[in-house]
């Protein structure tokens, strides 16, 4: 009996110690396998969770668009001004766009492997050249002019693409070339290309120093010109005149005439006479009025007071014309 308990007791003795051992073992087994994946270099590690996978993804997004716009810069700096100013040149006459180029830019690539260009013209505005087929181009005045509406109406306006030479930035020197053209006597401090007409014609805003100002379009080869008064007959404001430009513009246009002391309150078109002047009515502040014939200048030819145009086109309608008299 006493022999039989001794082996049950070494036994247990020897199972606790084999128990507590295994950890060890298990421990210096996993070592091992490290020991030789190392060696052999299969890499164990924790396992890559999916935000971590994006956040390698856009690394190596933001890596490849650094290194295009280096290899942009380097495309750049390898090309001399002459030879963008020679490829630039090349693009826009094969658009037949006549522009003699005086300066140019490599501003890069496009997803095709065009390049595009922006180029100063020795007169007018400058462009955007694209060496594709056929040939692209964008007048910089054109651009400019829509990003300014685009961000009238949402400051945040993605525009695009624009011309960024301090050249091109500048359109009072080609607007004034314009006016000059549609034989407009004013000093242009301001203006941009605002749209088109019916016709497709870009139209362009003219602002005057100290005086109102103009709507341009060329039409058929010549210059045709709005003043900014006949257009807020048609309730079209322009960007470029305040109110009181515009309505001090009546002094120029009647002056040296019977109305020359009218301070025109309310003005409207009547129409066209025989003669393809145009007719309006004024109403001044002192109560009376005139039919005024205005002509290409925009100055009055001849002016009749209401009472004297009760016979012409219905007569006045903004002035309640008194009686004639047995003189009259």
């Amino acid at each position: 009996m006493f022999h039989k308990k001794l082996l049950a007791l070494i036994g247990g003795v020897m199972a606790l110690a084999l128990l507590s051992a295994q950890p060890v073992l298990a421990q210096e087994d996993r070592g091992d396998t490290e020991t030789s994946d190392r060696a052999s270099g299969n890499v164990r590690g924790d396992r890559v969770l999916p935000g971590r996978i994006s956040d390698g993804a856009r690394e190596r997004r933001d890596r490849r668009n650094q290194e295009r716009e280096q290899e942009e810069a380097a495309a750049k700096a390898a090309a001399t001004p002459e030879e963008n100013r020679a490829a630039a040149q090349a693009v826009l006459t094969a658009a037949g766009v006549a522009c003699q180029v005086s300066e140019a830019t490599l501003l890069g690539g496009t997803a095709e492997q065009h390049s595009t260009y922006e180029a100063v013209c020795a007169e007018g505005p400058g462009y955007l050249a694209v060496s594709s087929t056929p040939p692209q181009t964008f007048n910089c005045l054109e651009l400019a002019g829509q990003a300014e509406t685009s961000r009238l109406r949402d400051p945040t306006a993605d525009v695009g693409q624009q011309c960024t030479l301090p050249v091109n930035l500048d359109p009072v020197p080609v607007l004034s070339a314009y006016a000059r053209a549609a034989s407009i006597d004013c000093t242009v401090d301001q203006g941009a290309a605002i749209g088109k007409s019916t016709a497709g014609n870009i139209i362009f805003e003219i602002g005057c120093a100290d005086r109102d100002g103009y709507w341009l379009e060329k039409a058929e080869g010549s210059w045709k010109a709005t003043p900014c008064w006949d257009l807020a007959l048609e309730q079209e404001a322009c960007r470029y005149s305040t109110a009181a430009e515009t309505q001090g513009a009546w002094k120029t246009i009647l002056a040296g005439t019977d109305a020359a002391d009218c301070d025109v309150q309310q003005a409207r078109r009547v129409g066209r006479d025989a003669q393809g002047l145009t007719v309006y009515e004024v109403k001044c502040g002192a109560g009376n009025g005139f039919f005024a014939r205005v002509g290409t200048t925009f100055t009055a030819q001849r002016v009749h007071n209401c009472i004297e145009a009760a016979t012409i086109a219905g007569g006045c309608t903004l002035t309640a014309a008194a009686p004639a008299t047995s003189e009259q």
